[in-house]
């Protein structure tokens, strides 16, 4: 749009802005960077290290790609969306059954060294029941359970819950309250799984960058780049042949592409019992304990 010589530049951004509201563009999560701009921060790097690395940079559409090395290409449910991020682009999730993304199984997913599973998160609402899931490899089969990584919710029970939950995830959460971080990972030796919380609660409704680590003998969370705690524990994540799922909990097997889009089959209790609020962004996975995450470095 051209304008008069002398035409004050910060009236021109103001009226860029109205036309921008006129649009319905402006409606992101504030804090969003919306599209990419020279000198903008970039997000974190898929580095020798690097598993996967999911921007969720998408503008439409169920692909979901991956910058990492190893490609690891996801496809998302038909009941989420994309919008602005917290860097670039991100994806919405739903409170449906619909509302997810799927990874297939990939052995670059396994690692003796270490994990660090990060992401930025801006929720919308706690969910219902025990938790909503950032990111999962862990079904109810036995031989699915590897880690989880998720936000907790209301743990919502009957009366006051108008449908009990399948509570799936009861034995974890212990005396843990709304907001807190929550990793669980099965170990390699016998034994059951080992949940830890975070002592900082994840508010509503604010981009947050958070991220929990594992070295064989220490569980750590960061939040915005801080060191949040740490447990000691000892061992080793059991590798299965579990795919990776973001922003929900369901059993995969029951994903159909029938009719061109994935989602749950019918059949399959289809209460959103776990699904994610809210957008999630820069999801990255690494298979080493990272200590430091260049992308939190920034408000």
């Amino acid at each position: 749009m051209m304008r008069p010589r002398g035409f004050p530049a910060r009236a021109a951004a103001a009226i860029a802005w109205v036309a921008l509201l006129a649009t319905g563009c402006a409606h992101s999560p504030p804090g969003t960077t919306g599209a990419h701009r020279p000198g903008e921060r970039s997000g974190p790097f898929a580095d020798s290290v690097t598993a996967a690395l999911w921007r969720l940079d998408e503008t439409g559409g169920q692909r979901v790609a991956d910058a990492g090395p190893f490609r690891l290409e996801g496809s998302a449910g038909i009941d989420t969306r994309t919008d602005f991020g917290r860097i670039r682009g991100a994806r919405v999730f739903s409170r449906s059954i619909d509302s997810f993304v799927f990874v297939p199984f990939n052995p670059v997913l396994e690692s003796a060294r270490g994990l660090t599973v990060e992401a930025w998160i801006y929720l919308n609402a706690y969910g219902q029941y025990e938790d909503t899931p950032i990111a999962v490899r862990w079904t109810e089969r036995g031989d699915e359970q590897s880690w989880m990584f998720s936000v907790l919710g209301l743990n919502t029970l009957p009366p006051f819950a108008a449908l009990a939950g399948p509570g799936y995830h009861q034995a974890f959460i212990q005396q843990g309250q709304r907001g807190q971080l929550m990793f669980v990972f099965q170990p390699e030796e016998a034994g059951p799984p080992r949940a830890f919380l975070s002592s900082v609660a994840i508010p509503l409704e604010k981009w947050t960058h958070v991220a929990a680590t594992f070295d064989g003998g220490l569980v750590r969370f960061y939040i915005d780049g801080l060191l949040d705690s740490q447990f000691a524990t000892v061992g080793a994540i059991r590798s299965t042949k579990a795919a990776l799922l973001m922003g929900n909990y369901f059993d995969p097997r029951w994903l159909s592409d029938f009719g061109g889009d994935l989602r749950v089959a019918p059949g399959y209790d289809a209460n959103p019992y776990y699904a994610f609020e809210g957008l999630i962004d820069e999801l990255r996975i690494s298979n080493v304990a990272r200590a430091e995450f260049e992308s939190a470095r920034w408000r």
